[in-house]
């Protein structure tokens, strides 16, 4: 059985084949992304032949939900199993108006931060297209019939410069109004930081938005935390970066994980300064959400408030995320690591 998510481009050459007119596959689009329905014997619009055709050869959802936990914030989270074993985390978070889904984009990862749940068991494999918007659509589900997703951000599970043209390709289909309809500026890839890939998207004038875990304001820090840095160093992600932001014009995002102790020091505060203060862009800080079997911890409310009185003081626009789910682990790559070392 082929995925249908990742033969969506191939979908009027099968019909054509068959004989079937051009209007059906933005019909069965239509049932797929507008009307949330998977099943092809619901798609009424459709001859009962085709449904039957389609249903033979084609899957619409291809994993299987392992656990789904809700918040008394309105997060709520999701742990797939997909065909092949592997699991995955994805994430719908509730925010006044706004409706953000978090969403993975490989099985574990190998960026090896070493706060981070995600990447405690490296990485198995890349998802495929079909297998990220499955979690999208997935999310979708969970809400009401007249709420609508508004915000998608790549930073569930995984690297996605990692696996950008699976990544690219779901996203073309989030925004496309034949998909799920969300504005590219509400859209936002979450990378650790690799130079080739977001200068990649600098040249073929990548149209969503650019989040660039920073997470260190030196090279020494940083390579401790975020081990992959010792090959790429903070001097050349931030020359990419710059070239990004050349070539969009679109604000660029350095999100910053406060944990106590390590990197929430004053000093920290104003190497950040020093590094940002001529950029034009947007400092997310989001303290730590523990992890079970890790050894760091949330900074203090006191920490929290000087290293933001220091950045705000000199002119960075500032943003401290709010965190959400911390009672069904939400934060990326804890479920997963709970259910594995539960099966072990």
């Amino acid at each position: 059985m082929k995925h249908l998510l990742d033969n969506l481009p191939k979908l009027n050459e099968w019909l054509k084949r068959r004989d079937q007119p051009g209007f059906r596959a933005p019909q069965v689009i239509d049932w797929i992304f507008q009307k949330r329905i998977s099943d092809f014997s619901a798609m009424s619009n459709l001859p009962a032949s085709l449904r039957e055709l389609l249903a033979a050869e084609f899957e619409t959802l291809t994993s299987t939900i392992v656990t789904h936990s809700t918040s008394d914030d309105g997060t709520e989270k999701l742990l797939l199993r997909l065909q092949d074993g592997g699991v995955v985390e994805c994430v719908l978070l509730r925010e006044e108006n706004r409706r953000t889904i978090c969403v993975s984009s490989q099985v574990g990862c190998a960026m090896g931060c070493v706060f981070c749940a995600s990447g405690l068991d490296g990485v198995l494999r890349n998802l495929t297209a079909g297998e990220i918007l499955e979690q999208m659509l997935l999310l979708q589900r969970l809400l009401p019939a007249d709420e609508r997703l508004s915000h998608i951000v790549m930073m569930g599970m995984g690297e996605p410069l990692a696996n950008l043209d699976n990544v690219l390709r779901a996203l073309d289909w989030a925004s496309s109004p034949e998909g799920l309809g969300i504005s590219a500026r509400r859209i936002t890839i979450s990378t650790v930081g690799l130079p080739a890939a977001i200068q990649r998207m600098a040249r073929i004038d990548c149209k969503y938005q650019l989040a660039i875990s920073l997470h260190a304001p030196n090279d020494e820090l940083r390579t401790r935390l975020v081990p992959v840095n010792e090959k790429i160093g903070i001097e050349a992600l931030l020359a990419a970066a710059d070239q990004f932001f050349a070539a969009s014009g679109r604000k660029l995002t350095f999100e910053y994980v406060l944990l106590q102790v390590i990197n929430d020091h004053e000093s920290h505060a104003h190497e950040l300064v020093e590094l940002l203060k001529h950029r034009t862009v947007l400092l997310n800080v989001i303290p730590y959400n523990p992890v079970e079997g890790l050894p760091f911890k949330t900074p203090s409310n006191r920490s929290i408030a000087q290293f933001k009185e220091i950045l705000q003081s000199a002119g960075i626009e500032i943003r401290f995320r709010q965190r959400k789910g911390d009672k069904i682990n939400a934060a990326c790559g804890q479920l997963r690591r709970q259910q594995m070392v539960e099966l072990s």
